[in-house]
């Protein structure tokens, strides 16, 4: 991205935009095995053929998936596979930073589950001074 125009990087940002939807990445996943109609997409996804028809246009626009008309029937399906590396990419950088934080945790919890020393009630200890 590095010397784009700002028109350009518009562009980039309305791409990632369009993936920045659930729906829209399930709709994805579901087409990584093969084409759908929307009756199908719908039913797998769970949503209404509305729904699901108004993120197919989103999809479509963005060149993210292909539009194929027969008969009385419109399928639809990846225009791209490289998406599907973009959205493994972005899942194994969250992976590692759920990891990180994880072990970030760990070392919280094994100074918690230390045995406290003699004496120690983790209460405030009170000083009696003499008067």
């Amino acid at each position: 991205m590095e010397g784009l125009p700002a028109a350009a990087l518009e562009q980039v940002a309305a791409f990632f935009q369009a993936l920045s939807e659930p729906t829209r990445l399930q709709i994805l996943n579901v087409l990584r095995q093969h084409e759908h109609n929307v009756g199908e997409l719908a039913q797998r996804c769970g949503y209404t053929s509305a729904n699901i028809s108004r993120h197919l246009a989103l999809l479509t626009a963005h060149g993210l998936v292909v539009r194929e008309s027969r008969g009385t029937s419109v399928f639809y399906r990846i225009a791209d596979d490289s998406v599907y590396a973009l959205c493994d990419l972005v899942c194994e950088r969250i992976a590692r930073r759920l990891d990180e934080k994880a072990q970030e945790r760990a070392l919280f919890v094994q100074v918690a589950a230390r045995p406290k020393a003699a004496g120690a009630t983790g209460k405030p200890r009170v000083v009696k001074r003499r008067a």
